[in-house]
């Protein structure tokens, strides 16, 4: 074998593997945008529906192509934003904390998603602090990120390691167009993330770069398209198709990034990740 292949074999990023995950999505059958709670909502500018639902349809498909399993719950009419089921609440080994809105155009979706993970068995119990589901909460399989700032207070991260039992890092948001953590922040694998420093105070920086030092880090470009809104499955990582320096990272990890195009939902602030709840049980049961 000459010098030069030797090295290419051993510069390989190590294979990844996917899990297969479950995960809680709503169909944008009410998509638009009426009122303005960010700095991507416009109301003034056009949105079209059915635009929005194919746009859905086609990160449906990837993800069940990919073999995850897609649950469905109903759109409910006047709740827009309801696609957006990560902030529905958050679930981990099949207990979860309802979501409680800040705004109150959205705070109907919180009972929605409680009353559909309870019909099915989980065990949930009532925020009595304002969260935003896995809007503001991401979890690395060890602790929770828990993202402050805008919408999550941090007495709902006190709430959420009590009714989890595991650690729970507070990371404070700066910049209004990332109001969510999920905006600026993504799990790709057990404690591996990606993530735009920019987004983030000082102090929080700080402690990324402590705990995750071989992060992926976001361009400013990508990151506005919302290329970290992302949904990774340990291998497979579906992403806005316009986040193309993130994708070339991912590749050179060993990720295998897929892109999907949801102009329109950005449209309200939304994307990839935003419309995926993942629905993590202790067993396999449900």
């Amino acid at each position: 074998m000459s010098s030069t292949a030797q090295d290419l074999l051993t510069s390989s990023p190590a294979p990844r593997t996917s899990r297969t995950r479950r995960y809680l999505m709503c169909r944008p059958t009410h998509f638009d945008v009426t009122y303005s709670i960010n700095p991507w909502m416009r109301p003034e500018k056009p949105t079209t529906t059915d635009l929005a639902v194919t746009q859905w349809e086609e990160l449906r498909g990837i993800l069940t192509g990919l073999g995850h399993d897609v649950r469905l719950i109903d759109p409910i009419p006047g709740l827009p934003d309801m696609v957006f089921a990560a902030n529905g609440a958050t679930v981990v080994d099949g207990t979860v904390l309802s979501a409680k809105f800040r705004y109150e155009q959205r705070s109907a979706e919180g009972p929605a998603y409680r009353d559909w993970l309870a019909e099915r068995g989980y065990t949930v119990h009532d925020a009595q602090h304002v969260n935003e589901g896995e809007g503001d909460f991401l979890f690395t399989g060890t602790r929770l990120l828990a993202g402050t700032g805008f919408r999550t207070v941090v007495q709902s991260h006190v709430e959420a390691e009590d009714v989890f039992g595991r650690e729970v890092l507070g990371l404070t948001l700066v910049d209004p167009r990332f109001y969510h953590l999920d905006t600026a922040l993504a799990v790709l694998d057990d404690d591996e993330i990606m993530y735009y420093p920019a987004a983030f105070s000082e102090s929080s920086r700080r402690r990324l770069e402590e705990l995750y030092p071989d992060a992926v880090i976001a361009t400013d470009h990508d990151a506005e398209v919302f290329g970290l809104n992302a949904v990774s499955d340990g291998r497979h990582v579906v992403m806005a198709a316009q986040a193309t320096e993130l994708a070339d990272k991912l590749r050179e990890r060993g990720f295998e990034p897929i892109g999907v195009e949801l102009s329109e939902l950005l449209k309200s602030g939304g994307s990839a990740k935003c419309c995926t709840l993942e629905l993590r049980d202790r067993t396999d049961e449900r």
